[in-house]
């Protein structure tokens, strides 16, 4: 199943009050594996970026200066996207700030139902406890060391490491290591079968007859039932 997990960075808290997304991170999933095929863009809001979101994410007004509008990629977003389920920590505030952009230049807004919020999830499994990127990257053991910013493409991979987790993890390996491999016999072409370079060791027999006590104390077990089947 094709899944986009998905991140945003904006200038502050409230797409009601006018902030705009300045950052889009994408990972594209197969079947809860990333395909390698990203969607990653920065964008000048056209607005001053608060001081606190800069110190979550360090994207200042000067290195945003220069970048794109994001209505000249938002097109190609929505493309990326497709119809797949988006995979997103904390869900409404990411879709708001999206739905905002699109309504901005005339496109069809996406539907919440779309939307597979891990945050959610998080709290479902593990109730009272911080459920934040950074904690459950903490708790599955996965490496946020390059995390010193908020940023959406670096956030949108560890998160994808996260759902897989949430998901059940990835399963054990059923699958068999060269050397163990090299030491099964070949397949036969005629049978579909395995192929032995020598003769197969001829076993004895294991003995299955009951003694005689066992048959005795068989016969006295019947004696106590009442038209036992096994004498029918």
């Amino acid at each position: 199943m094709r899944e986009i997990v998905l991140d945003t960075e904006t200038t502050g808290l409230d797409a009601a009050k006018g902030h705009r997304i300045i950052e889009i991170g994408c990972v594209e999933l197969d079947n809860l594996i990333p395909t390698s095929r990203n969607f990653h863009a920065y964008f000048n809001p056209e607005r001053p970026v608060d001081p606190g979101a800069v110190e979550v994410h360090g994207l200042t007004d000067e290195f945003l200066a220069d970048k794109p509008l994001i209505a000249t990629r938002l097109p190609e977003f929505v493309a990326f996207i497709g119809d797949a389920p988006l995979v997103i920590h904390n869900a409404g505030f990411d879709m708001g700030f999206l739905n905002a952009e699109l309504a901005r230049i005339g496109l069809p807004a996406l539907e919440e139902t779309r939307a597979v919020d891990t945050l959610a999830m998080a709290r479902q499994r593990y109730p009272g406890a911080v459920a934040s990127l950074d904690a459950l990257c903490r708790r599955f053991g996965i490496d946020a060391s390059a995390r010193t910013y908020h940023g959406a493409l670096l956030d949108a991979e560890l998160l994808a490491e996260v759902y897989l987790e949430l998901r059940g993890g990835r399963q054990p390996s059923f699958g068999l290591d060269e050397e163990a491999a090299s030491a099964l016999p070949e397949p036969d072409g005629e049978s579909g079968g395995l192929s032995r370079s020598g003769p197969r060791p001829v076993r004895p027999a294991r003995p299955h007859a009951a003694s005689p006590d066992e048959l005795a104390r068989h016969r006295a077990l019947l004696d106590q039932l009442e038209r036992p089947i096994w004498l029918n």
